[in-house]
């Protein structure tokens, strides 16, 4: 097991990100800050909500520092700014008085937001299903109308085997359940790639990237779509199967109503329906990593100390064996269709 006590007490690059640097880096962006600021919730990136004279607050994101280049955080932005401007709702980083939406404190880079209040939606509602399923089609239309350069496109089996051997290697993976884990990855990897064979050739293209319930706020009656750190090109797919939940025949239904709005504003391979299960096993076997990767972080040891005991891994386990279950059964079905 990794040694978590060293991990813990080493420096980490957010220890510098102290109250007086994020006021300073607002107000040389031009912000006349209150002095106001209140941490929200967030472990990949660091978001403020901070007050403005005489103004309605803004939230501030502070980039991880070695996680996306310059450019690729720019094409984020660009990204998000094409979104607003094809008046798809979406909350887009504000205009600094340097004409850019990308600002720097010492290390970091950050942008600035307008604050957007609101809850996720309730997908158990159909037109509200319905509603979101429009809104992606229209996002897709504007995704798909250039590439792009600098952010990564999705590799689904490239990834699981970088990420399983990374917490191997790290020594994440508990000795004693070494041999069921070192069983198992390959026979999903293997079942991944005859879903990936059903699905054919997949068109790819500029995607949200974590479009679940969390990153989407609703108040009355508008929808905003919000956090663009993880888009990337990828399939369609990814943007609509995380919104699904419950047993197959209501994600089925709720997959339908997704559709008969998306295909409202543009065509979907039906085929695609056949990555859902291999990106459900890529996002669990990430999430794992992920958590590896970030524990010199102290913020995550604090948040998910579950995650260094070997109940977890036994757990993860078990899941995965469901899993791998999952991709061996049929593919979601749409009621009247398949």
């Amino acid at each position: 097991m990794t040694d978590t006590t060293n991990a813990t007490s080493s420096a980490h690059p957010y220890d510098s990100l102290t109250p007086d640097v994020i006021l300073d880096g607002l107000e040389d962006a031009g912000f006349e800050v209150s002095g106001r600021l209140f941490a929200l919730n967030s472990y990949e990136n660091r978001v403020y909500q901070i007050g403005i004279e005489e103004q309605s607050p803004v939230i501030a994101k502070f980039y991880r520092p070695g996680r996306w280049s310059e450019p690729q955080i720019r094409e984020e932005h660009d990204f998000t700014r094409q979104l607003l401007d094809a008046d798809i709702p979406v909350v887009a980083p504000m205009a600094l008085p340097t004409g850019e939406t990308l600002g720097r404190v010492g290390e970091f880079l950050f942008a600035v937001f307008p604050q957007r209040g609101g809850q996720a939606p309730d997908t158990s509602v159909t037109d509200t299903l319905y509603r979101l399923g429009q809104w992606l089609g229209q996002l897709h239309n504007c995704g798909d109308t250039q590439d792009f350069v600098e952010r990564p496109t999705m590799d689904l089996i490239q990834g699981l085997r970088a990420n399983n051997e990374f917490l191997v290697n790290a020594g994440w993976v508990p000795e004693d359940l070494r041999p069921a884990w070192d069983s198992l990855l390959p026979d999903l990897i293997a079942s991944c790639k005859r879903r990936m064979d059903d699905a054919g050739d997949v068109h790819s293209l500029r995607i949200h990237g974590d479009c679940h319930a969390g990153n989407i706020l609703c108040r009355e009656e508008q929808m905003l779509f919000v956090d663009l750190d993880d888009c990337r090109t990828g399939p369609a797919i990814q943007d609509l199967w995380l919104l699904l939940n419950g047993d197959d025949v209501e994600r089925g239904q709720q997959f339908g109503e997704l559709l008969e709005g998306y295909e409202m504003f543009r065509d979907f391979n039906r085929r695609e329906r056949h990555l859902i299960e291999p990106l459900r096993c890529y996002r669990q076997i990430a999430h794992c990593a992920w958590l590896a990767k970030r524990w010199d972080d102290p913020a995550f040891p604090r948040f998910f100390p579950w995650f260094a005991q070997p109940r977890f891994w036994s757990d993860q386990i078990l899941s995965l064996r469901e899993q791998l279950a999952a991709l061996q059964s049929p593919s979601i079905s749409l009621p009247g269709q398949f």
